[in-house]
């Protein structure tokens, strides 16, 4: 009796390859449009042209566009939190001079590509995501490494231990996200985006010091 074809080494290591490839092409066209066209602009059609491929193959690869958009973002971010991996454990100061140091980072990490990252957050407000999507609010690193932060300040006694560290966590992400705004209204900077959030920063802090 013959082999099954299909069942030859051979022959599924070249689909795996192809489905890889097409993986990739999709992420890259996927990336390019989100940064130039924004959440909404951008179809799955528009995606699968761009990439080379056919609407039915992107599918294939992702169950929509939100998932197609976490993971161009969890790609990218993963520099990011490698950095900040290397430059958190040797930050120094008050809690708040930490946070301003590592929302300094975020801002300089992702304004050159403002648009893309203004899609990772516009996506947090699209119901119809499925739940393997994860939009800005739904990626735990960020959370992760403020509340590292934030219990170190309550060690140092720069916070008060009967804070609620999630709602300060949710409070410095919504400020974050809010002034990302300034991109587009006033063409604003890494620098420039960076002093608003220090401000917010400090006004958030304020109110978790111990009293």
């Amino acid at each position: 009796m013959k082999a099954d074809v299909g069942s030859r080494p051979g022959v599924l290591g070249a689909r795996a390859n192809k489905r890889e490839a097409t993986r990739n092409r999709v992420l890259n066209a996927a990336r390019e449009l989100f940064d130039t066209s924004g959440y909404q602009g951008t179809t799955i059609r528009e995606i699968a042209r761009h990439a080379g491929v056919s609407v039915g193959s992107v599918f294939t690869t992702f169950a929509s566009k939100g998932e197609i958009l976490s993971q161009v973002m969890q790609d990218r971010l993963e520099p990011l939190y490698a950095e900040l991996d290397r430059v958190v454990p040797h930050l120094r100061g008050s809690t708040a001079d930490r946070l301003r140091s590592m929302f300094a980072i975020h801002f300089a990490f992702e304004a050159p590509r403002a648009r893309l990252f203004l899609a990772h957050i516009a996506a947090a407000y699209d119901w119809t995501l499925p739940p393997t999507a994860r939009p800005y609010g739904h990626t735990p690193r960020l959370q992760e490494v403020i509340r590292e932060c934030l219990a170190k300040g309550v060690e140092a006694g720069d916070v008060d231990p009967a804070a609620d560290p999630q709602e300060i966590i949710d409070l410095l992400m919504a400020a974050y996200a809010w002034i990302w705004r300034l991109a587009i209204t006033r063409a604003a900077d890494a620098q420039a985006m960076t002093e608003a959030m220090d401000r917010q920063i400090g006004l958030i802090c304020e109110g978790f010091r111990p009293r």
